[in-house]
């Protein structure tokens, strides 16, 4: 029932949010404390994103750098206070996980689990089948294809397994497709063929039967090539019974780019096949350096994709992809780029954190 009621009432709201997510900024959080005068300056400590969302009826969650979290208090607190689930930026990742056939690594991973058992945060698994980050003896060894999945049967089974009853939503498999819709060539398909993706989520199911199995992806947030033949093969895993549960919408954006304003149909279609969905890694990253300009575009750019999910019932989860730019993978991958997140190197915030403060605000006032 919330659900439904969410969706009906951002939708009565849409049109509003849609002429102008520019004024849902930083600035409108100040008008509204100034309407509320001496009783706003006088409340407690503002609503988080958590908070807001929870009333709204969705999870608001990070990535988490564990470094940071270790060694850092402001972030430390941040993470705890601001979210309602926590992913594993890479702490749960195969190079991190087993650097040796056999041999599991998993401490970093099992502090963020704590960490998230007393902050009474859910976790979000990231990610049991992906091309990259995998370790040094598993890209180079000569690996038959009988060899390599049982590699991958095991790997899937005790990673799942050991985090049983832990973790909320796993990213199965990650990024399998390519652009134009063909998949990916990666170890897994040259090897094993395209099945390998239901054998995951197979194995998965059979390791931890109430987590919640996700597909993720990139560049899926609109109606496109890649998101069409991301949702074909949903409905032929689903017709065939694989236990997948969910897709997961990455949401990295460029300011540079047209913000996905087709998401809410997007999303509409893998509702309809009784999904859920998720963004899972947003960001929107900008030329540097930033200006006002840009920060408007950004926090445009999620707003899109926070009333994209708030418009969808089965939508569950919006998980931004870090919360600081003091510990943002942006720089690194795309050089003269960066600024992509909500709170800037100091943990001021954006316009984007305010858009999102006010989304959340606005859709809660209206169940």
């Amino acid at each position: 029932m919330l659900k439904a009621t969410r969706s009906v009432a951002v939708g009565s709201a849409a049109a509003v949010l849609l002429v102008s997510a520019f004024t849902l900024s930083t600035s409108a959080a100040a008008d509204d404390s100034a309407r509320h005068g001496t009783q706003a300056r006088q409340s407690a400590a503002p609503q988080t994103l958590g908070g807001l969302g929870k009333k709204a009826g969705l999870r608001i969650g990070t990535a988490v750098n564990t470094t940071a979290l270790a060694e850092n208090a402001p972030y430390r607190a941040k993470v705890a206070g601001e979210f309602s689930s926590v992913t594993a930026e890479n702490v749960m990742k195969w190079e991190v996980v087993e650097p040796q056939r056999g041999t599991y690594d998993w401490a970093a991973a099992d502090e963020l689990v704590d960490f998230a058992k007393k902050n009474n945060q859910l976790v979000r698994g990231h990610t049991l089948v992906w091309h990259s980050q995998l370790p040094a003896w598993l890209n180079n060894g000569d690996f038959t294809a009988g060899q390599l999945r049982e590699i991958l049967r095991r790997h899937i089974t005790d990673q799942v397994k050991h985090f049983k009853g832990d973790i909320w939503q796993w990213d199965v498999v990650n990024e399998a497709f390519n652009d134009d819709g063909t998949l990916r060539d990666s170890i897994w398909l040259r090897k094993l063929g395209p099945g390998y993706i239901a054998d995951a989520f197979r194995w998965a199911h059979q390791a931890d039967p109430k987590a919640r199995l996700f597909i993720n992806d990139y560049n899926i947030e609109g109606v496109n090539a890649k998101s069409t033949a991301l949702y074909d093969l949903v409905t032929e895993l689903r017709e065939q019974r694989v236990p997948v549960h969910g897709v997961g919408v990455q949401g990295h954006l460029g300011v540079q780019y047209s913000a996905p304003h087709d998401i809410a149909d997007n999303l509409a279609r893998f509702d309809r096949l009784g999904l859920e969905t998720a963004i899972t890694e947003a960001d929107v990253r900008m030329p540097m350096p930033a200006d006002s300009t840009k920060l408007e575009a950004q926090a445009e750019g999620y707003g899109v994709l926070l009333r994209g999910c708030l418009l969808t019932p089965g939508c569950n989860d919006f998980t931004v992809w870090g919360f600081t730019d003091a510990y943002s993978w942006v720089p690194d991958t795309f050089p003269g780029q960066g600024a992509a997140n909500i709170l800037d190197e100091n943990y001021a915030p954006k316009p984007a954190y305010g858009t999102l403060r006010q989304t959340l605000t606005l859709a809660a006032g209206r169940h």
